[in-house]
């Protein structure tokens, strides 16, 4: 586990539980983890009925024609809930507030779909079932009670995973680094960022991989032409012929 990254001077250093090792460029992509809520039977049931993510879950076996559950109020949680309605017999949406945060685009999506229940003011109290999650208990209004659950969706938002930094590379408020437009390049010169820990919208598999490649490609350009410059005498070295003017 990489416990720090010292920027202050080259090479970089890398600071592990166990050695520090140094870089002449880095690519940070340590991705964001899914705010949980910490039910209890969350551990227990998480994927065995239990995602942060619908659109990476929501179409395996266990969930079609289920009672599925999302938390949360906002334009994911809204989005998560109408992309579950292709597979499950009836969406509930959990809102612990009387309104949505949601944009009113999404809003009217909801409202307007018959397979999607909006709970308000009510907050989970813990996952029940079996070998897999079969209910939730919830209180709503103050009063608590039991409702069946296929699967609960946690849509409460990602916690970039950017501590180790301390700060040293631009991050934006909520803590996803800052990467230029068109690059991953960051605030500090060969440093670049890729995925999620950069990524606070589209959080795929396929973005995250193209950010990858394109980090790739930028660390090897930066080392190419700041660390080892093509020059006349290293192409004559290397090729073992003579240039003319």
């Amino acid at each position: 586990t990489v416990t720090a990254l010292r920027t202050g001077f080259k090479p970089f250093e890398i600071v592990t539980d166990e050695r520090t090792v140094t870089a002449d460029t880095v690519i940070i992509s340590t991705g964001a983890t899914a705010k949980r809520l910490g039910i209890d039977g969350e551990k227990e049931f998480w994927q065995r009925g239990i995602s942060a993510c619908a659109v990476c879950d929501g179409a395996l076996p266990i969930f079609r024609d289920q009672e599925l559950v999302v938390i949360g109020g906002g334009d994911s949680a809204c989005e998560e809930a109408l992309y579950l309605t292709k597979f499950a017999k009836r969406v509930r949406l959990l809102v612990r507030r009387d309104q949505l945060r949601a944009s009113k685009v999404m809003q009217d999506r909801v409202f307007a779909n018959e397979k999607i229940e909006i709970l308000w003011n009510t907050q989970a109290q813990s996952a029940q079932g079996d070998d897999q999650l079969r209910a939730l208990k919830i209180i709503q209004d103050g009063e608590e009670k039991t409702i069946d659950a296929g699967g609960l969706f946690y849509a409460i938002g990602h916690k970039p995973n950017t501590d180790f930094l301390n700060n040293q590379i631009q991050l934006d408020d909520k803590g996803y680094i800052i990467t230029k437009p068109d690059s991953t390049a960051t605030s500090v010169d060969g440093i670049y960022a890729a995925g999620d820990v950069q990524d606070s919208i589209f959080r795929q598999a396929i973005t995250s991989a193209g950010t990858g490649c394109m980090a790739a490609l930028e660390a090897e350009r930066f080392i190419e032409t700041h660390l080892h410059p093509l020059t006349t005498d290293s192409l004559k070295e290397h090729f073992n012929v003579e240039f003319s003017n």
